[in-house]
């Protein structure tokens, strides 16, 4: 069974974090973020993944610190996860509307942390939550977990739409991209790293 659990803890924060791809889409997600554990929800239920996160952390001073330790750790998750890489489809692509919005994401599973994004978003907060943490939230993911990730925003004027398209989108091309479609590792080389 392709899963991993980490545990990471820092003077900013605490968090505990489960991930199973081979899951049904579960989710059980306590981050302290509300707008974050709304995305985090859509994403285990769009990708198939179980997914369940615990995070304690200084929200008194911002969201800054628990979106990027759950963006590392979600990605440290991934790469453990996935192992070898051994049979996955390794790419995976969407246009995916969300009302007005429309979001193109594509990823490889290759070794390589590479993060490509294209966000317009006109406004700033959607509630409480800092919307630039996104990319934040994205770059952390990118950076442990060994994808290329390309996001970009076709259209759109929400803000809130922009961001869920966003989730969805990563999670259905993460959900197509690990999926098992042989038995061999998917590189001429032999290797993905």
């Amino acid at each position: 069974m392709r899963t991993a659990s980490i545990q990471r803890k820092t003077a900013e924060t605490d968090i505990s974090l489960t991930l199973s791809l081979d899951g049904t889409g579960h989710s059980d997600i306590h981050s302290g973020v509300g707008f974050l554990d709304h995305m985090l929800t859509l994403f285990a239920a769009h990708s198939g993944f179980d997914l369940t996160v615990l995070c304690k952390g200084d929200i008194y001073v911002d969201d800054h610190h628990s979106v990027e330790d759950i963006g590392i750790c979600l990605g440290s998750a991934f790469a453990e996860a996935i192992g070898d890489k051994r049979g996955i489809a390794r790419y995976g692509d969407i246009l995916l509307p969300m009302d007005e919005a429309l979001i193109l994401c594509a990823v490889d599973i290759s070794g390589r942390s590479v993060l490509e994004t294209d966000l317009h978003l006109p406004a700033q907060k959607v509630g409480t939550f800092d919307t630039e943490l996104c990319e934040e939230f994205l770059a952390a993911f990118v950076r442990t977990s060994g994808v290329t990730l390309h996001v970009r925003q076709l259209a759109g004027a929400n803000t809130h739409h922009i961001l869920e398209g966003v989730f969805k989108a990563l999670a259905r091309t993460l959900g197509k991209a690990a999926g098992i479609v042989g038995d061999s590792i998917p590189s001429t080389k032999g290797v993905l790293a």
